[in-house]
């Protein structure tokens, strides 16, 4: 794509870029013209939609290739290789093409299902041998293996009516003396069965709460708001996404549907290779297609009793079809083996979703033809970069050409539809929200502090929702936004009287970053100025979280780089006065404490400066100090590797801890990397067995980060989590309290749903149980 640009025109780019909404047409109008005439763009166009130039097709020469592979590697014993190659075929197998008069991608769902077998994967075998069977029926083999995963899982009564439809199926008859043999050994096993294990229940049919209300703001446009008051810990709304997509770093570790983890038996999609699904149901809801057309060809005998020709539907026809599914196939269109869906930018061929998604609600009628009226959300198309106006007129041409394919006749080329769509790239930028998943332990594991210190959101799926998108930010939210699947929940986190606004944060809060960090975020990702209560009004966390120590013994103050300096003396301009200053100070003690010298001023243009003390007003040379962090840092960076690597020596520890008292000397006591390096501390004692130790540096970690962000908060949920590992693990009753507070901590964030969010609180119960 980069080779496209360049050959635009200078002058043309120079019209782009200067571009408002109003001139879009023109501006498409004439980068069209120029592509319609130039060879390279209808190469690219070609290379991206030609179904005979396909990259991501199916292929039945690599699929029967990695096939091989796999066989060589099962028969060596190496299966966890071999389970890998199994997978590669799958993805490229053809549904339609047989193997030893197997359907082939049947044969390699039965191979793969061994190999988990193997690799005491039961269920994830089971699961495969159904998939077999859905495609061919009539496998015998794969009823046989199918009995052997119910067998290993205790389902008995499954296992027996698996081993009888085998014996009816299979023709050979050694391979019948052998169906025999095992159903003799389950029938003198125990007849009582034990259900497959089902993971616990989500609670995603938790009721709303309460009704909500979209308002006009002041000073944020629209936002939302309650009629009623909202309790602590209500669920306030719950949506699936209009569109979402998966993002690219994450194709080969998550469902490309539902975003979940992927398992190890994996379902590749119907008829490309590009995603990877972690179900039949979730592959079916996405490409609208399924492998109902392939079994006409592998019926099942007719003379089943009537109790197992009902069992053997329910396996080979599940209710998965897309007739059940209620959301739109949104990869169907980018399906066919074309290559594009894999090239572009996510956000591009969001907004192909987003477009697909309309035309086929259009065509069932009742919605406006029109695509700019698809979501009625703001856009920032005035505020954007050159760069990014180029980039969003060439990708909405590319786009446009991709779609061609399915839907020419309602997406004509032309600049009309080109400037619709660069609108709705507008409006995605603005609007999309990051669909995370919880880096965490699986809750079976043994408490360990090192499993637990690097609790961390992770991006994705980029998703649209239409109403969720209507919730404004502040750096102090009032909600607490999370994901179950592709569907958004969000939680008040504290009492919101009726008629307060609703506001969640939009990445970052105070806290996490000083108010500078957030203001520059805000307005390079989302083109607003933040003024909220925690970017407009003085806050404690805010002063010290990058602050220095002041140069005089005893004094509390903190003391400001010119850049913090900067934004804090902003914050007076919403003070009516000195007096206002000091009403609200004397709200918050801990202002007061480090800031004192605030209450002797008159003049707001003497407050914060640079190097001086907020407190006494005494003097430090900020450029002196920086220069000590800098040279006690390294022996932090050096532990920090040490514990990443896992061979941590005394002498690194020692030196840590010797930085850490230098840290101490120039940094405020609550300066945010004082934590940190508190938490790096903490693991590596936990690392190498001082458990004492680790206890006293976690413990100073958390009481810098409650002043932060404030006792009740997630992080220190996350925090608390570390905390009472070690505890527990050295059987510490200390434990079982700070349990029950994370406990409270993450259902004030994510109430009922906290248990999936974070399966490691279960274990953490059943440890501080014992204790008890």
């Amino acid at each position: 794509m980069e080779k496209l640009k360049s050959v635009i025109p200078e002058t043309l780019k120079l019209e782009i870029s200067q571009s408002t909404i109003d001139e879009l047409h023109s501006t498409c109008s004439s980068l069209l013209n120029f592509f319609q005439n130039l060879p390279l763009f209808h190469q690219m166009v070609r290379e991206l939609t030609d179904p005979e130039k396909a990259l991501c097709g199916k292929n039945k020469e690599a699929a029967m290739e990695a096939k091989a592979k796999g066989n060589e590697c099962f028969s060596k014993g190496e299966y966890s290789t071999a389970l890998h190659f199994y997978s590669q075929a799958l993805r490229a197998a053809p549904s339609d093409v047989e193997d030893k008069e197997k359907n082939l991608v049947a044969t390699l769902y039965l191979n793969r299902a061994s190999t988990l077998h193997k690799l005491g994967f039961f269920l994830e075998s089971l699961r495969d041998c159904s998939r077999a069977l859905i495609v061919s029926p009539a496998y015998a083999k794969a009823w046989f293996r199918r009995a052997k995963a119910n067998s290993s899982l205790c389902n008995y009564e499954d296992a027996i009516k698996d081993l009888t439809v085998s014996l009816k199926i299979e023709t050979s008859l050694s391979g019948k003396k052998q169906i025999e043999n095992e159903l003799n050994m389950l029938l003198n096993k125990s007849r009582l069965s034990r259900a497959i294990e089902k993971p616990d229940d989500d609670s995603s049919d938790e009721r709303l709460q309460m009704e909500l209300k979209c308002v006009s703001t002041t000073t944020k446009g629209r936002g939302m708001t309650s009629f009623t008051d909202i309790p602590l810990a209500s669920l306030i709304h719950k949506e699936d996404p209009y569109a979402a997509i998966i993002l690219k770093n994450c194709r080969e570790t998550h469902c490309a549907f539902c975003f979940n983890e992927l398992p190890a038996d994996t379902v590749p999609c119907f008829s490309c290779s590009i995603p990877l699904y972690c179900s039949l149901k979730c592959q079916v809801q996405a490409g609208g297609e399924d492998f109902s057309l392939c079994k006409d060809k592998y019926r099942l005998p007719q003379e089943l009793s009537g109790d197992l020709e009902q069992y053997t539907k329910n396996v080979t026809s599940p209710d998965i079809s897309s007739s059940s599914i209620e959301h739109a196939a949104e990869h169907k269109h980018e399906c066919q083996g074309m290559h594009w869906p894999a090239v572009l930018p996510s956000d591009v061929v969001l907004a192909g979703r987003i477009l697909v998604k309309h035309i086929e609600k259009q065509s069932c009628g009742g919605v406006d033809s029109k695509i700019n009226r698809i979501l009625d959300l703001c856009e920032n198309y005035g505020k954007l970069s050159y760069e990014t106006k180029l980039e969003f007129h060439v990708y909405s041409i590319i786009l446009l050409c991709c779609l061609q394919r399915f839907y020419a006749s309602k997406l004509p080329l032309n600049s009309a539809i080109t400037s619709e769509i660069i609108m709705l790239l507008s409006r995605i930028r603005v609007n999309s929200m990051a669909i995370v998943r919880m880096n965490h332990p699986d809750g079976r594991q043994n408490l360990d502090y090192n499993a637990t210190s690097s609790v961390e959101q992770v991006q994705v799926a980029q998703a649209v929702y239409s109403r969720g998108s209507l919730f404004n930010h502040s750096c102090l939210p009032n909600v607490h936004a999370y994901f179950l699947s592709r569907t958004l929940f969000m939680r008040a986190t504290e009492h919101v009287t009726a008629g307060s606004e609703l506001e969640l944060s939009y990445g970052p809060q105070v806290g996490q970053w000083d108010c500078s960090e957030r203001l520059k975020y805000l307005e390079d990702r989302y083109s607003f100025i933040c003024q909220c209560s925690g970017c407009s009004q003085l806050n404690f966390s805010d002063l010290v979280h990058t602050g220095f120590r002041c140069s005089k013994p005893n004094c509390s103050g903190v003391v400001l780089e010119s850049c913090v300096a900067k934004y804090e003396k902003e914050k007076l301009k919403h003070f009516k006065g000195p007096d206002s200053l000091q009403q609200y100070m004397l709200k918050d003690d801990n202002i007061g404490r480090v800031a004192r010298h605030l209450f002797d001023q008159n003049d707001y243009n003497r407050c914060f400066e640079p190097g001086h003390c907020l407190s006494c007003g005494s003097f430090l040379d900020i450029l002196a100090s920086q220069k000590t962090i800098a040279k006690a840092e390294i022996h932090v960076r050096r532990l920090q590797e040490a514990v990443a690597s896992g061979e941590i020596a005394t002498d690194l520890v020692v030196d840590a801890l010797k930085s850490i008292d230098i840290l101490r000397t120039v940094m405020h006591p609550f300066n945010k990397r004082i934590a940190e390096v508190e938490d790096i501390i903490a693991q590596a004692f936990c690392s190498i067995g001082e458990f004492q130790a680790a206890l006293k540096h976690c413990r100073a970690s958390i009481e810098i980060l409650e002043k932060l962000y404030g006792e009740n908060h997630i992080v220190i949920g996350n925090e608390l989590i570390k905390l009472a590992s070690i505890q527990l693990s050295n059987g510490l009753k200390s434990g079982a309290d700070n349990t029950s507070r994370t406990v409270a901590i993450f259902s004030r964030y994510y109430g009922s749903h906290a248990d999936n969010i974070f399966p490691h609180l279960r274990y953490l119960r059943r440890e501080a149980s014992t204790l008890q």
